[in-house]
C-alpha cells in the first residue's frame, strides 16, 4: 500500500515541474524569427562588409594622383675660379588625370559597388525564402506531431476496448493482435515525427543563430491559396528584378568599363614638372612638361582579358535567364497542383473520410463491423489529413520560391 501511496505523491510533484518546463520552450513566429535572422546571420554580415569595401572602392578610384616631390642635396666643389659650398634641387611634379582614364576607373568602380549590392540583395532574399521554408517545414512537423499524439492516444484507446471485448469472448484473439499491431505502429510513427521535429528546428538554428533554444516552437498559418498572375506577367517581373541576373549584369558592365578603361590608357599620360636648383653662384628655376607615350605596351593583353570576360558573363547572363525561366515554370505549375489538390483534399476527401471512421466506429460499438473496418478507415482518414498538411507545405514553398525569383522579400 505505501508504494502505490509514493508513486502517486511523485507523479504529483512531476506535473508541476513538467508544466513548467513545457511553459518555457519559446514560440517564435516568423517576424521574430526574420529578424533574429537579419541580426545574427554571418553570411549577411560578410556580404554587407562586401558593400563597405564596394564603396570604398569608388572613392578609391575617384581620388586624385597625388604630387611627387623630389629633393636633393650636397656640396658645389668649383674646378677653378667659382665659388664652392651647399648646393641643393628641389622638383615638384604633378601627374595629370584623364579624364577618360578617371571616368572609365569610376564607372568600373560604381559597377563594382552595384554587383556587391545586388550581391547583398540576392544574399538577403535567398536567406529569408530558406527561413520561411525552414519556418513552415517546422509548422508542418509540428502538425504531423500533434496528429501522431492523437492517432497514438487513439490507438491505445482502441487496443485497451478491444482487449476487454476479447477477454469476455465478444471479439476473437485476431482482433487484439491486429490493435497490437497498429499501436505499435502509431507508436513508432510519432517518434518518427518527433524526430523530424528536432531535425527541423536544427534548420533553423543554422540560418538564425546557435542562440535560439533548443525546443523551442513556432506559430503561424498557412496562406490561402490564391489565383497567380499570368506566367509571362510573372517571367517579365522575374528577369527584370531578380538580383542573380542583376549580379551577373554589374559584372558585365564592370568588364564593359574596364575595357575602356585599358583602351584609354593608350593614350599618353602629361605630368607638369617644375624645378629649382641652388648652387653658390648660380639659381635655376625651371617648369617642364612629362610626358609618358604608351609605345611598347599598348594594352593588348588586358584588352583582350577583359573582352573575353565580358563575353564569359553575357553567355551566363542568357544561361541564367533560361534557367530562372524554368524555375518559375516549374514554381508555378507547382503551385496550381498544391491549390487542387488542397481543393480537392478539403472539398471532400477529408470530410468523406472522417464521417467513414465515425460511422466504422460506432458500428463496432454496436458489433454491427469488426476491428479491421474501423483500422482500415482510420488508415484512410490518416493518410488523407497528412496529404492535407504536406499539400499545405508545397503551396508554401512554390509560393516563396516564386516570390524569391522576383526578390520578393519573404514577411
Amino acid at each position: 500500500m505505501l508504494r502505490p501511496l509514493m508513486r502517486a505523491c511523485l507523479l504529483l510533484l512531476a506535473l508541476p515541474m513538467a508544466g513548467t518546463a513545457a511553459a518555457e520552450a519559446p514560440v517564435y513566429d516568423f517576424a521574430a524569427l526574420r529578424q533574429l535572422s537579419v541580426d545574427a546571420n554571418l553570411s549577411l554580415a560578410a556580404a554587407r562588409d562586401g558593400v563597405d569595401a564596394a564603396r570604398a572602392g569608388i572613392v578609391s578610384a575617384s581620388a586624385y594622383p597625388n604630387p611627387e616631390t623630389e629633393l636633393t642635396t650636397g656640396s658645389a666643389t668649383p674646378r677653378a675660379g667659382a665659388a664652392s659650398g651647399h648646393a641643393h634641387a628641389v622638383a615638384i611634379s604633378q601627374r595629370i588625370d584623364n579624364p577618360w582614364v578617371r571616368s572609365a576607373r569610376i564607372g568600373a568602380a560604381e559597377a563594382v559597388a552595384g554587383g556587391a549590392e545586388a550581391g547583398l540583395r540576392q544574399t538577403r532574399v535567398a536567406l529569408l525564402a530558406r527561413l520561411q521554408v525552414a519556418f513552415y517545414e517546422l509548422m508542418r512537423r509540428q502538425e504531423e506531431l500533434a496528429a501522431a499524439r492523437d492517432d497514438l492516444t487513439l490507438a491505445e484507446s482502441i487496443y485497451e476496448r478491444v482487449k476487454v471485448r476479447v477477454d469476455v469472448g465478444e471479439a476473437p484473439r485476431y482482433d487484439l493482435i491486429r490493435a497490437e499491431a497498429e499501436r505499435l505502429t502509431a507508436r513508432n510513427v510519432a517518434r518518427s515525427a518527433e524526430l523530424r521535429v528536432n531535425q527541423s528546428r536544427v534548420s533553423i538554428r543554422a540560418l538564425v543563430a546557435e542562440r535560439l533554444p533548443a525546443d523551442f516552437q513556432v506559430r503561424g498559418a498557412w496562406s490561402e491559396p490564391r489565383a497567380l498572375p499570368s506566367l509571362e506577367l510573372l517571367r517579365e517581373r522575374v528577369l527584370g528584378s531578380n538580383p542573380e541576373l542583376a549580379v551577373l549584369r554589374a559584372e558585365q558592365s564592370r568588364f564593359d568599363r574596364q575595357v575602356e578603361l585599358e583602351k584609354a590608357r593608350r593614350m599618353p599620360e602629361l605630368s607638369i614638372r617644375a624645378v629649382q636648383e641652388r648652387d653658390p653662384d648660380l639659381e635655376n628655376n625651371r617648369v617642364g612638361v612629362l610626358l609618358t607615350i604608351p609605345i611598347w605596351d599598348r594594352r593588348a593583353g588586358p584588352i583582350a582579358e577583359n573582352t573575353a570576360q565580358g563575353l564569359r558573363v553575357r553567355n551566363q547572363v542568357e544561361h541564367t535567364q533560361f534557367t530562372l525561366s524554368q524555375a518559375l515554370e516549374s514554381a508555378y505549375g507547382q503551385y496550381d497542383i498544391s491549390r487542387n489538390q488542397i481543393s480537392i483534399l478539403e472539398g471532400a476527401i477529408l470530410r468523406e473520410a472522417e464521417a467513414a471512421v465515425k460511422v466504422a466506429e460506432a458500428a463496432y460499438r454496436f458489433g454491427e463491423r469488426g476491428i479491421l473496418e474501423v483500422l482500415d478507415a482510420r488508415r484512410v482518414f490518416r493518410a488523407a489529413r497528412n496529404d492535407l498538411i504536406a499539400a499545405r507545405y508545397d503551396l508554401e514553398v512554390a509560393r516563396i520560391e516564386i516570390d524569391r525569383l522576383q526578390a520578393v522579400e519573404a514577411q
